[in-house]
């Protein structure tokens, strides 16, 4: 087998591992950077006032009727 084949195999490989992770290092500062800017550019004034409530509407009909076909499918 030859060494020099096998070491120009290396080399390649390692470039382009090189590259790949370059790419994505500059990926990440890049996004990083853009999530930074969108927040300063935010105009929407943060409230402090917590979240809010969620409106829950009254289901019992609709749960006693899946509740029903429920027991229905497991009975037969």
């Amino acid at each position: 087998m030859d060494t020099g084949l096998v070491m120009q195999g290396v080399e390649l490989m390692l470039l382009g591992m090189g590259i790949v992770f370059s790419f994505l290092a500059m990926l990440v500062f890049t996004l990083r950077g853009m999530s930074r800017l969108a927040n300063l550019l935010d105009d929407r004034a943060a409230d402090d006032s917590g979240p809010m409530p969620i409106q829950v509407a009254d289901n019992r009909q609709l749960v006693a009727v899946i509740a029903a076909a429920i027991a229905r499918y497991r009975s037969s």
